[in-house]
């Protein structure tokens, strides 16, 4: 995979050849491939935290009728650090939520919470049939899609959701089972 330069799109989701080192990784193992999902799949959880940050500052205009100051800070820190939280426990899901495809094995990595991971991993030697998918129409418009990775026995199969470049990700992935 040698002819594969160095490529990072969409903010990092579909980075080609990166110089990301994981845990676990064997020492003559080079990352091909560093997936995540699509910037555009994370819009709803953007657009809930606005709307939640206006409706907060529309409600100060409202409380200063039924509350006290003391009441309306305490809403107001309140509401802040709930707003935080949202944000910040959305972009680490985001974030942490990383396929990773080497030279030598495929690995899907999901943290459902920030105490809860669950890594998959798949030999090249052991994968079958790679499948991608896509369907919708935003998902035609902004190319992204699942990638489905099959493998043989009782191996767990490995699905990367929603990434950008599905698949340009198989084609990669075919080549490296090629060779």
């Amino acid at each position: 995979m040698n002819h594969l330069a160095e490529s990072h799109k969409l903010f990092h989701s579909f980075c080609i050849s990166p110089s990301t080192k994981f845990e676990g990784q064997n020492n003559d193992e080079i990352v091909i491939l560093r997936l995540r999902a699509h910037p555009v799949t994370q819009i709803y959880w953007l657009i809930n935290t606005v709307i939640i940050t206006l409706t907060v500052i529309l409600l100060n205009f409202l409380l200063p009728n039924f509350l006290e100051i003391n009441q309306i800070i305490f809403f107001n820190l309140f509401a802040i650090g709930i707003i935080f939280a949202y944000f910040w426990f959305n972009l680490i899901g985001w974030f942490f939520n990383v396929g990773i495809v080497t030279n030598e094995r495929i690995i899907d990595i999901d943290l459902s919470s920030v105490l809860y991971k669950e890594v998959t991993m798949a030999l090249l030697k052991k994968v079958e049939d790679v499948t991608s998918k896509s369907g919708g129409f935003f998902s035609a418009v902004f190319d992204y899609g699942n990638l489905f990775v099959q493998t043989a026995g009782t191996e767990a199969n490995v699905e990367f959701i929603n990434i950008p470049k599905p698949a340009e990700a198989a084609k990669i992935i075919n080549e490296l089972l090629s060779k």
